[in-house]
């Protein structure tokens, strides 16, 4: 019988520890009732009740939550109906009137949702409501966050996360966006074409520009050229004439001396006539020729003329006395530099200039002024080495 007591007294005693010691976990938080009225909120941690006259009312989740709502069917301004999910994510902040407040807080952030969605996305068309979510979730928020703060409810963030035309309505959104693509992009390829012939355009006068300064300057470096090289062959023929002449003054003159040197007789310009007379008569064009009767008697009056009488009555020539410059005249000159065909180094200079000036890339300075420059100075030359020729002239 005592044992019996004994038993009935523990177990009387471990009821009312289990009844007088609560543990709630972090995150979760307790509503508190004694007697049937709500005495406090507790929350993280053990707490201690007056058993019998304290109980746990619910527990309520204080952490952040993420709710996802169905799909809801909300008519626009067009009289279009789409479907519309939206995700909730809120906290409570007071559990005791989570508890108090609202018989489901679930229910009623749902409800308010729906009933404020439907309120704002009728005022808009389809394609406004497709376009402007951020609008539509700033003012979900604002109305939840308004209507739930009673609740003890914070809404953080409320979010649309699908927009579901109707399958008609999406096939002609669909080939609208195609027809309007194509559209950018013929206007694109327009664009493009035009722009490529502008640059092509461009291109074309820039090219045509610079072949026409090319030719230009071709033009005026081949004037440039024969000018200068008319007045070198102009030089040259006159400076070939002028040492034509005076070799031909200086062969005379030399012929002239080598005979006077070498005492010709008049036996010999006799020889000499007779010699080339078969020459003077071996012609096509010569059908008669008459030597003249009188030669004997031209060459008697010239030996009579030209020569002394001996004592044997015969005519002998004897030849003038030769002075030395004719002696001097007479030698040898000395050709060595006859055949000197080197070249001009002012002509060489003016070659170089025209290759840098043909080699000359478009962009590089105008070399028309060096080229000027330089004409002058060959002109300033070429007057030099003529009054050079004038002065070796003989007297």
């Amino acid at each position: 019988m005592g044992a019996i007591v004994a038993l009935i007294i523990l177990a009387l005693v471990v009821a009312v520890l289990f009844a007088s010691i609560k543990l709630i976990p972090q995150g979760e938080s307790a509503v508190i009732e004694r007697l049937g009225r709500y005495t406090r909120t507790v929350s993280g941690g053990i707490t201690l009740l007056a058993p019998f006259i304290d109980r746990v009312r619910a527990r309520v989740d204080t952490r952040e939550r993420v709710v996802s709502f169905p799909p809801q069917a909300v008519i626009t301004q067009d009289n279009l109906t789409v479907a519309i999910d939206i995700v909730v994510t809120f906290q409570i902040n007071d559990p005791a009137k989570a508890i108090y407040g609202v018989d489901n807080y679930l229910v009623g952030v749902e409800q308010i949702s729906v009933a404020t969605l439907r309120d704002v996305v009728g005022g808009m068309t389809l394609e406004e409501t497709l376009t402007s979510r951020e609008t539509i979730n700033r003012r979900l928020r604002g109305e939840l966050d308004a209507a739930t703060g009673k609740w003890g409810l914070r809404i953080s963030r409320v979010e649309l996360k699908a927009i579901d035309p109707p399958p008609s309505i999406q096939q002609s959104m669909e080939m609208q966006m195609k027809a309007d693509r194509e559209k950018r992009a013929m206007i694109l390829t327009a664009e493009g074409k035009r722009e490529s012939d502008i640059k092509t355009a461009e291109g074309e006068k820039q090219a045509r520009i610079l072949s026409a300064e090319g030719e230009k300057h071709a033009s005026i470096l081949a004037a440039e050229a024969e000018r200068q090289a008319t007045i070198l062959r102009a030089e040259g023929e006159r400076a070939a004439k002028f040492l034509i002449a005076q070799g031909e003054a200086r062969a005379i003159q030399k012929i002239n001396a080598s005979i006077k040197s070498s005492g010709v007789t008049p036996e010999v310009l006799a020889y000499q006539y007779l010699d080339k007379l078969p020459q003077i008569a071996d012609n096509e064009a010569a059908t008669l020729w008459m030597i003249p009767s009188a030669f004997g008697d031209s060459l008697e009056q010239f030996a009579k003329a030209f020569a002394k009488k001996d004592d044997d009555g015969v005519f002998r020539y004897e030849p003038a006395s030769v002075d030395a410059e004719t002696r001097d005249m007479a030698r040898q000159d000395n050709t060595d530099k006859w055949f000197d065909t080197s070249t001009d180094p002012e002509l060489a200079k003016a070659l170089a200039e025209a290759r840098a000036v043909a080699n000359k890339h478009v962009d590089d300075p105008d070399p028309t002024a060096a080229a000027a420059a330089n004409t002058a100075s060959t002109t300033s030359s070429s007057s030099s080495r003529e009054l050079d020729i004038n002065q070796q002239q003989p007297e």
